[in-house]
């Protein structure tokens, strides 16, 4: 079990790091190619890399942008930028040049630590190394405490629809979305979590941020090195994963006996695949967040049956969740966000009157208080006067035996308005008039996709959610 223990909301938050690093000094704090870094290690890179940012003339509460790929040197400088009292925001590494400099005006960042020379509009470059200098042996003084309103980081939405929007974090989100998780899956400092997510994702940062609470080791994998390898040579314990992940490890038959934990999330887990990891005996935990909510809201329990495997699971501690009337899942409590950065300066964080974030997800609770999400309020589209829903279609198509993905977007039609279109990953092919008969005993004629394409490969990059515009676009462009 983990040191997980509930803290007075009307104190500080102690920090994570100085506390594993007096309590177990020595215990593995990183594991990953570049070896081991202990908890007192660790604190002390942390501390030296904090002053030095300082040094840089960057006072707190100053937004400081990282642009690095995934290895111990982000970790510690994420945690550097914290120490020292300002705001971290990740910058995704897909993002085109052009997109970096929007990003960083869009949060007000006053620096970007990163190995590449970007066009950054103005906003100074600074060179990760300059910042990274050993320490030599430091053991912590004492502990430190943090207030729970702090801003902490920015993390900017995955951009399912729409344009991305920046998210500010507090610590006090990172702190309870961590206690929360820690609550269903338990995490110690004998445990080792495998970091499978970027960093500028959410997914990404919770591991850092609950695996620091634990006392646990953070496991990076060697850069371009396969998955099931990472888990093996790591001796990991638990890790997060998306669907296009565990469908490939369960593919290639990877020995994942190690694991204690398998956190699912990302997006709609099929069914097909749920059941396949419960035939494996995989510790499989299907749930549902979001952004604005630092991660998990819903989590199933270990152990859960194959038909409570097919929900979100249940709300976790330090989370509430509603579904309105008209079937919007709405959120609140201690891991909601402190709003969506403005453009021009300052902060919006829509909530209604009595303090709930509407997610545009939509979904139902049963009377066990399980949460199924059935879709996106914003991926609706009528055909013919009845309201189409595509996560529907694409549920169905997955529970088709030999597909493996599949994306619905709606295209124009004259009789109709729209109609859907489906892409769908089959490894073994499926002729498109057997996926419509298929699907003819499950759904309304107006559902059956009226054009099946393959699945482009180049689309969907592993890690974060699909992107439905670009295969709207892919959609349009067909004859």
């Amino acid at each position: 079990m983990g040191n997980i223990t509930p803290v007075n909301r009307r104190t500080q938050i102690p920090c994570s790091l100085r506390a594993a690093a007096l309590a177990t000094p020595d215990a593995p704090a990183i594991l990953g190619p570049a070896g081991t870094t202990t908890y007192a290690e660790l604190d002390g890179r942390v501390s030296a890399a904090a002053a030095r940012i300082t040094g840089e003339g960057l006072a707190p509460g100053t937004r400081v942008a990282l642009l690095l790929e995934k290895d111990e040197r982000y970790v510690v400088l994420l945690l550097a930028i914290l120490r020292a009292g300002c705001v971290a925001c990740p910058i995704s590494t897909r993002f085109p040049p052009e997109g970096v400099a929007a990003s960083l005006r869009v949060a007000g960042c006053s620096a970007l630590i990163s190995d590449e020379d970007l066009p950054t509009a103005g906003v100074p470059v600074l060179p990760p190394d300059r910042l990274l200098e050993a320490p030599g042996a430091v053991r912590p003084q004492g502990p430190l405490t943090v207030p729970p309103e702090r801003p902490a980081t920015i993390v900017f939405t995955s951009g399912s629809t729409g344009v991305p929007k920046a998210a500010l974090h507090t610590f006090g989100n990172h702190h309870y979305s961590a206690l929360g998780s820690g609550a269903n899956i338990p995490l110690g400092p004998e445990d080792r979590w495998l970091h499978s997510l970027p960093l500028y994702h959410v997914g990404g940062l919770s591991v850092v941020f609950r695996c620091l609470l634990a006392g646990a080791a953070t496991v990076l994998p060697g850069p371009g090195g396969p998955l099931a390898e990472a888990i093996k040579l790591g001796g990991a314990s638990h890790v997060s994963l998306v669907a296009t992940q565990l469908r490939r490890l369960l593919s290639e038959d990877a020995p994942l006996g190690t694991l204690g934990a398998i956190l699912l999330g990302g997006g709609p887990v099929p069914e097909m695949l749920v059941d396949e990891a419960l035939e494996r005996r995989l510790p499989i935990h299907t749930s549902y967040g979001l952004t604005e909510m630092a991660s998990q809201v819903t989590t199933t329990p270990r152990g859960a049956p194959r038909e409570v495997l097919h929900t979100s699971g249940r709300v976790l501690p330090h989370r509430e969740v509603m579904v309105a009337e008209d079937g919007e899942i709405l959120v609140r409590g201690d891991t909601l966000f402190a709003g969506y950065l403005r453009s021009g300066g300052g902060v919006n964080r829509p909530l209604d009157d009595a303090g709930w974030f509407h997610t545009k997800d939509l979904g139902e609770m049963d009377e066990a208080g399980y949460l199924c999400v059935t879709g996106r309020r914003d991926n609706q589209f009528i055909s013919g006067g009845e309201n189409v829903q595509p996560e529907e279609i694409e549920a169905a198509l997955c529970r088709i035996r030999g597909i493996e993905q599949a994306v619905v977007v709606p295209v124009a039609d004259e009789e109709f308005g729209e109609r859907p279109v489906a892409f769908v990953r089959s490894p073994g092919g499926q002729p498109p008039e057997d996926l419509a008969k298929a699907l003819e005993p499950v759904l309304p004629r107006f559902k059956i996709p009226v054009a099946f394409r393959e699945w482009p490969e180049q689309k969907g990059p592993e890690g974060m959610k699909v992107d439905r515009a670009a295969f709207l676009e892919l959609a349009r462009n067909f004859g």
